[in-house]
């Protein structure tokens, strides 16, 4: 597995489980949401060991530092080993608000206006 000095970052990034399938990660380097040492990456784009590898993945920016190169995907623990994360802390999670509207047990379906007021709290 580590007899390989670079690899394509599509197939990187899968193998180190930053995205599910192998097509999300080649997806994401052609929307230009994956950057090799600051430049725009095409999923062909080669990484190395010592290469700083950025992506915008799972609602934020994560910034990886390639400390292994491997080709096959393999377990979190060992792909854990592979990279060093510098990325930054994820946002606080905000508590989605107490239930607003609680229509009580029984009373049928919502009329138009109890749906519509349903509708303008999810929006929020």
């Amino acid at each position: 597995m580590s007899g390989v000095d670079s690899t394509r970052v599509d197939r990187w990034l899968w193998a180190v489980r930053l995205y599910k399938p192998r097509s999300a990660a080649t997806d994401a380097c052609k929307g230009g949401h994956v950057k090799v040492n600051g430049k725009a990456a095409k999923p062909a784009t080669l990484v190395r060991i010592g290469d700083r590898v950025e992506a915008y993945a799972g609602g934020r920016e994560r910034i990886f530092e390639v400390v292994k190169v491997i080709e096959k995907r393999v377990g979190a623990p060992a792909a854990a080993e592979c990279v060093v994360d510098h990325s930054p802390p994820p946002p606080a999670r905000t508590e989605a608000p107490a239930d607003l509207f609680v229509r009580e047990p029984g009373t049928g379906r919502p009329t138009k206006r109890d749906r519509r007021e349903l509708e303008r709290l999810r929006r929020r």
